[in-house]
């Protein structure tokens, strides 16, 4: 290879390293990566009739997409 695109190879990596860099100090320093409530929520909504309510939830979904496959009309 030649060095021209050496120079421009390791340019353009260092550049987008930097802006990767940038990018994420950023979201540091506005709270981007700050969600406190999210383990509390998970751990207070987090017991045994949610989750059959979700179990059930998704039963009802499974059901509902056979009746549509299963869906014939009258002739």
């Amino acid at each position: 290879m030649s060095s021209n695109i050496m120079i421009l190879m390791l340019s353009v990596s260092t550049f987008l390293g930097a802006l990767g860099l940038i990018a994420l100090l950023w979201g540091l320093k506005t709270g981007q990566f700050d969600d406190q409530s999210k383990f509390i929520d998970g751990a207070r909504y987090d017991n045994e009739e949610e989750l059959r309510d979700a179990a059930m939830m998704e039963e009802k979904k499974k059901s509902q997409k056979e009746k549509k496959e299963n869906y014939r009309p009258a002739d």
